[in-house]
């Protein structure tokens, strides 16, 4: 682990950042405070949240971005959002749908000949949906690729090295969260646009959106743009805890489609309600990205699209979008609503050994939305 540091931190308060005329103020959500309070008393040494509706967002803070240096997390800090690249990664597939280059229940194999073959698999019998919807019955293992001289990993050898594992079960028979799903989607992507997956996710949505923030990062561009929210590995007990920091530790080429991106909370909001507004994909394809099965081993309220997780609120409806966690020390969610309400929620830290009890991520992201009047 690199540069270790002992840290006792308490929460700061609730601080509010206006991105519009209108934006609410924080002080209205002691509730979600609590909760995300409660939160961050288990997850990283700071945590927060970015919430609101179509008139406007408030932010709220606990805990420290930087254990150096206390300061609370801003929601435009850029950090790597892990598998929230998933439902960027999912919309380009779709919209190539859209565009009657791709099939949505066509065989993976017609598009990308003797990639998933041998070992156990038939890509004969795996559907573009199926990866996308985890239900391939690839696992979740990486094998062991093969680096290039410079460190970085070619995306159809780590696929390659990663196929090596035998199914875990017959195609749409089960459901297993894979990062090699998407990884596949990511060769996909290539075969059909003829760039790479980075450059085809750069121009159909992080420009015309324009999420200045947002950004797939080049083979061994390891660098996230200022302001940006350090990660940390470690493991707490109690108030204390020990923290590595993880921040540029991980090359990125590995996670490639699954999970490389760097983001902020203001951008994925933006994009997560594009998205539930209708504006990066058909209808017809939005229907079928919310199309969900069961979880298996996740929260009852919670089911898997592609690419998008629902999440059943307590306050009623359903909010649309994705977690993600990378070994970078970062750990968040965005989720948006059809009528407007979006939260997006990040912690800077990722615990080897932590409590057994917690309050989980989706608290937190229900307890925004719930406390968020339609606008």
């Amino acid at each position: 682990m690199p540069r270790l540091a002992a840290v006792v931190v308490a929460a700061v308060v609730a601080m509010t950042t206006a991105v519009s005329a209108q934006a609410q103020p924080a002080s209205d959500h002691a509730d979600t405070q609590a909760v995300l309070d409660s939160y961050q008393a288990s997850a990283g040494p700071g945590a927060a949240v970015h919430a609101g509706n179509r008139a406007g967002s408030w932010d709220l803070h606990s805990g420290t971005a930087d254990t150096k240096v206390k300061r609370a997390i801003g929601s435009d800090d850029q950090f790597r959002i892990a598998s929230q690249t998933k439902t960027f990664t999912s919309v380009v597939v779709l919209q190539l749908v859209d565009e009657g280059k791709v099939e949505l229940d066509a065989p993976i194999e017609r598009y990308l000949p003797g990639v998933v073959t041998g070992n156990g698999y038939d890509g004969t019998k795996i559907s573009v949906r199926q990866i996308l919807q985890h239900t391939s019955g690839i696992p979740d293992k990486f094998g062991a690729p093969r680096a290039n001289p410079d460190g970085t990993y070619n995306l159809r050898e780590v696929v390659r090295a990663a196929l090596t594992n035998p199914p875990q079960f017959p195609p749409g028979t089960s459901w297993v969260y894979s990062n090699i799903n998407f990884l596949v989607a990511g060769l996909l992507i290539e075969q059909i646009t003829g760039m790479p997956a980075g450059d085809a996710i750069d121009a159909r949505i992080i420009k015309p959106l324009g999420l200045t923030r947002t950004a797939y990062p080049r083979g061994g561009d390891r660098k996230l743009d200022a302001p940006y929210l350090p990660g940390y590995m470690g493991a707490r007990v109690g108030p204390f805890f020990i923290w590595g920091e993880a921040t540029f530790a991980e090359e990125l080429t590995l996670y490639a489609t699954a999970g490389a991106m760097a983001s902020t909370e203001e951008n994925l909001v933006t994009f997560e309600q594009a998205l539930a507004d209708g504006k990066l994909v058909s209808p017809a394809m939005l229907a079928q990205m919310r199309k969900t099965v069961p979880m298996i081993g996740w929260p009852a309220n919670m089911g898997y699209g592609l690419g998008l997780m629902r999440l059943d609120l307590s306050c009623g409806g359903q909010a649309w979008g994705h977690l993600g966690d990378l070994k970078t020390g970062h750990s968040s969610g965005t989720f948006a609503t059809d009528d407007g309400r979006h939260a997006a929620l990040v912690t800077n830290g990722l615990l080897y050994v932590g409590p057994a009890k917690k309050t989980e991520r989706a608290e937190v992201l229900n307890s925004a939305l719930c406390g968020t009047p339609v606008g």
